[in-house]
């Protein structure tokens, strides 16, 4: 008899109710909610538990909800321990143990960092069993509540009818993960595929889809993944070679009445004790496909990044670790820095990237979208949120090699490029692979059409040291050179805050602006590069857009600084913890104005100016900060 569930945790922001199974309808799913109810894993299996003791009963059937895509990408989760975890915390009070209050926290990758979502584990049944996800163990629950967190991360049940394996499998391990396609690829390119999937079987998760339907193969569906469970080798009575790959639909049921298939004609090529190998243990919607068969009935294959014992994400080309990474976050902003495609004139408008190589290495440079909600609205960090209707733009990136930091840009942008996207295209994250030589790269990702305004994460790995740093709007291009910045530094730390309706002015777009924290300073006649940092102190993992402007003091003291122009600026506005730039000052009086993007924004900052240590005293700068 199960415990009594009464008194347990129901989680308020996402209610076992309709709401949180349907937003906007238009699905299936609709005419099915009356039908549904709610019921706990202990009311639903005499012993549940979260994870089962064979991986291979571990593997996720589908139910009614049209999410094959996120079911096949939680395979990842059984290739690594250690992602495992870091999705489903350890130490959760499950059933029948003490302290079980009904509570379990999901951690997913957001944007660049990961995010916890907490849930009630009270599930959505027809009659007394589970309608969505669920392991072939049924009595094994991680994977319902999984697809729960998920569900309440995108608003919805409903918001995952149809998606991307892609986009789940980033979610699920914040790292790389390719798509190859199967249709247009090469003779060659296709042997050097799945010889990389043999390789990476045991080490990576494997996807793959069927995009459309193909005659004598209608009953694979069409927009639906598939999740590859193991590829082998074996070898027919006359000695010829084959590779064998097996497959599991998320349905949960034979779907493949191929040559290979559980009563295929061609395992009578095979000795018994060979073929009994592989069909020995097939679980219920597994079946073995040969590799012609798989070339010319599936359309796709997306495979993830592997994961090493240190946690550092590994090339599936090279097996060479990626242990350098860095990741900017920047903005395309209407009239100021979304220049649009190199068809356009603009195209420089874009925001630029420095990217120094130190040694020679493999790199990939990952471009991930924000995606926008359906009111045009970005997604809520408080919340971590986000609806249905989630519209990606066209992006690309493009990467050229300077032979030095002083350049022209024209001529830079028109010469070919080291690495570039063929054409812009629809997904949340992109990424390129180049291998790199020493030297400095221009780095611009883009949006196919001019003035398309939206939020992007810039992530770099590299088996080698690199660096990145934006080049901001109004920074020259005439650079400073690595000699310039080295030696030693003079910093103070000036904390401060923005405070509603009193000095969270925003940025320049609004009349509040002036209203802002100025932090004065002297650049002594001695020195004339400033490396300004701004920090903000964030509760918990939520960030504003924020930036700098530096103005010098005019003087005539009457005067307003604002009244000019500003001499270096830190924009657009960057959702990050710290934003950074080199200025290149002449000797005099400054101010430097921290701003969150929009007005009464509050929150806790620092600020260093960071000045060359010279011979010379510093102390009336000092004494100026001090002030401040």
């Amino acid at each position: 008899m199960p415990p009594p569930t009464s008194g347990l945790f129901v989680d308020p922001d996402f209610p076992p109710c309709v709401s949180s199974l349907v937003r906007r309808g238009g699905t299936p799913l609709s005419p099915l909610c009356e039908r549904i109810t709610w019921l706990r894993p202990q009311e639903v299996w005499p012993s549940p538990r979260l994870f089962t003791e064979d991986p291979r009963l571990g593997l996720g059937r589908q139910g009614i909800l049209g999410d094959c895509w996120f079911i096949s990408a939680c395979f990842a989760l059984q290739k690594s321990t250690k992602l495992l975890h870091q999705v489903f915390p350890t130490g959760q009070c499950t059933w029948n143990k003490p302290g079980y209050t009904g509570r379990f926290t999901c951690r997913f990758w957001q944007f660049g960092y990961w995010v916890e979502v907490t849930i009630d584990d009270c599930l959505p049944c027809l009659g007394q069993k589970l309608c969505f996800s669920h392991c072939q163990d049924q009595g094994a629950f991680w994977l319902p509540l999984l697809e729960k967190a998920y569900a309440k991360l995108h608003g919805s049940y409903e918001s995952l009818w149809a998606g991307q394996v892609v986009d789940a499998l980033v979610d699920l391990t914040g790292g790389l993960v390719e798509r190859w396609s199967l249709e247009d690829a090469e003779i060659s390119i296709r042997k050097k595929m799945l010889c990389r999937m043999l390789d990476l079987k045991d080490r990576c998760a494997i996807s793959c889809s069927v995009l459309h339907s193909k005659e004598g193969a209608g009953d694979l569906g069409e927009f639906h993944a598939f999740t590859i469970t193991d590829i082998q080798q074996g070898v027919t009575n006359y000695g010829q070679e084959l590779i064998l790959i097996r497959v599991h639909n998320p349905w949960g049921r034979s779907c493949w009445s191929g040559a290979w298939g559980r009563k295929g004609d061609k395992w009578a090529l095979m000795d018994k004790s060979e073929s009994a190998k592989f069909l020995c243990g097939l679980q219920d919607g597994e079946f073995w496909v040969e590799k012609e068969e798989f070339l010319q009935e599936f359309n796709e294959v997306i495979m993830s990044f592997p994961v090493d014992e240190m946690e550092h994400i590994q090339s599936i080309w090279t097996d060479c670790p990626l242990l350098h990474t860095q990741q900017l976050y920047g903005s395309w902003v209407k009239g100021q820095t979304a220049g649009g495609s190199r068809n356009n004139v603009s195209f420089t408008d874009n925001p630029k990237f420095w990217l120094l190589v130190r040694e020679q290495s493999e790199v990939y440079l990952a471009l991930m979208q924000r995606p926008q909600t359906h009111d045009g609205t970005y997604r809520s960090h408080s919340r971590n949120v986000i609806s249905k209707s989630t519209p990606l733009y066209a992006v690309g990136l493009h990467v050229w090699k300077v032979e030095k930091r002083r350049f022209n840009l024209q001529k830079t942008i028109l010469s070919p490029v080291v690495a570039g996207t063929s054409s812009h295209s629809y997904d949340r994250q992109l990424h390129l692979r180049c291998e790199l030589s020493p030297g400095y790269y221009l780095v611009i990702p883009s949006t196919f059409l001019r003035d398309t305004e939206g939020d992007f994460l810039l992530r770099v790995l590299s088996s080698g040291p690199i660096a990145l740093s934006e080049i901001t709007s109004r920074q020259p291009l005439v650079n400073i050179s690595e000699d310039d910045v080295k030696g030693t530094w003079e910093n103070r730390e000036v904390k401060g805050q923005w405070k509603k309706d009193v000095n969270a002015g925003g940025s320049r777009n609004f009349p509040s602006y002036c209203l802002n924290p100025t932090i004065p300073f002297i650049v002594p006649s001695k020195a004339r590069l400033v490396r300004v940092t701004l920090k903000q102190h964030c509760q918990g993992k939520h960030c504003h857009a924020i930036g700098f402007h530096v103005y010098m003091v005019p003087p005539d003291s009457s005067l307003s600084p604002f009244v000019q122009e500003p001499r270096a600026s830190c924009v657009p506005h960057s959702y990050s913890h710290e934003v950074s730039m080199m200025c290149d000052l002449s000797p005099g009086q400054y101010i430097i104005v921290p701003s969150t993007y929009l007005p009464n924004q509050e929150c806790d900052f620092s600020l260093y100016p960071y000045l060359p240590r010279w011979r010379g005293s510093l102390s009336r700068a000092r004494r100026l900060l001090e002030k401040s």
